[in-house]
Order: C-alpha cells, then structure tokens, then sequence
C-alpha cells in the first residue's frame, strides 16, 4: 500500500506544476498586456480567451489535488456529533464516495459538450485553439477527480490507518 500511496504522491507533482505554469503564464500575459495597453494602446488581443483557458487548465488541474486533500470549503457545524459518537470515518466515506460518483454526471455532460464542439469544429476567436480540446481536459481532470475520490473513500473504509500517515 505504501508504494501506491508514493506513486500517487510524485503523480501529483504533475497537475501541481501545470497549474503553477497555467497561473504563471497567466500573470506575465497580464502584465504584459496592462503595460502594452497603458504605454503603447495596443493591448493583447488574446487575452480575454487566453485567460479563460489559463483559468481551466488551473482550476481543474488542481481538482484532483484539492479534493482528496480536503482543500475545499467545508462547514463544521456538525463536527462535534459526529466525533463524539465516533462517525467521522464514515461520514468521511460517505461524502468522498457520493461526492466521487456524482462527479461521473458532469464528466459525461462535458465530455458530450467537448465532441459536438468537435464536430462543429468550433475554435476560439482570436488563436483558432479547438474548443474540444479544452472540454477533454475539463472531463478528464474530473474524471481523475471521481477516480481520486472514490479511493480515497473506500479508503476510509478498509484502510484508514494510510490516511492518517499521510501528511495533508
């Protein structure tokens, strides 16, 4: 089990790094492009569809990552019931394990949006990038997601001696 668990810690170096180099990307165009605008008025002209594909790639590069490692917003109005009654592994599951196979519906709706913009041939306005091309990896970032999420459900279950030995 522990050498699942390091495969799946060095894999999450990879959205990790695309998201920084998607932000990264994304600060020096906007610089770039206040700074043409101000000094020269000639801004960018991609930089409306190149920021909107920057913000996907890091958002649902992330997705993965915050999700299993429980980055995401949560409110503990109910914590306490829950730890004195000793139910917060099973909550835990639960949530993990719905909120995995619910996500299996919007990999779907997108990925059917991502290949009618294919057979449209539908690109952006300014740099002609396929439309598809973004969705697939809009569905596929949440696919991993549902994936992630479902083991890690099911590790609550059968094994949560391995989550608490990982650092978070």
């Amino acid at each position: 089990m522990t050498s699942l668990t390091r495969l799946a810690r060095n894999l999450s170096v990879v959205p990790i790094a695309t998201a920084c180099a998607a932000l990264f990307i994304l600060m020096v165009m906007t610089f770039c492009d206040v700074i043409l605008r101000s000094a020269f008025n000639a801004p960018i002209e991609a930089a409306t569809e190149l920021t909107r594909i920057l913000m996907a790639i890091m958002v649902f590069s992330v997705l993965p990552i915050v999700s299993v490692t429980n980055g995401h917003i949560a409110v503990d109005l109910t914590d306490g019931v829950f730890h004195r009654y000793r139910l917060s592994r099973a909550r835990d599951a639960v949530i993990y394990l719905a909120s995995g196979i619910m996500l299996i519906w919007p990999v779907q709706r997108v990925w059917v949006l991502a290949e009618r913009a294919r057979g449209y041939g539908d690109v952006t306005e300014y740099l002609s990038i396929p439309v598809y091309l973004i969705g697939w990896f809009i569905a596929a970032a949440t696919a991993i997601t549902a994936f992630a999420m479902v083991i890690v459900g099911l590790m609550h279950i059968f094994s949560p001696a391995a989550l608490r030995n990982s650092p978070q």
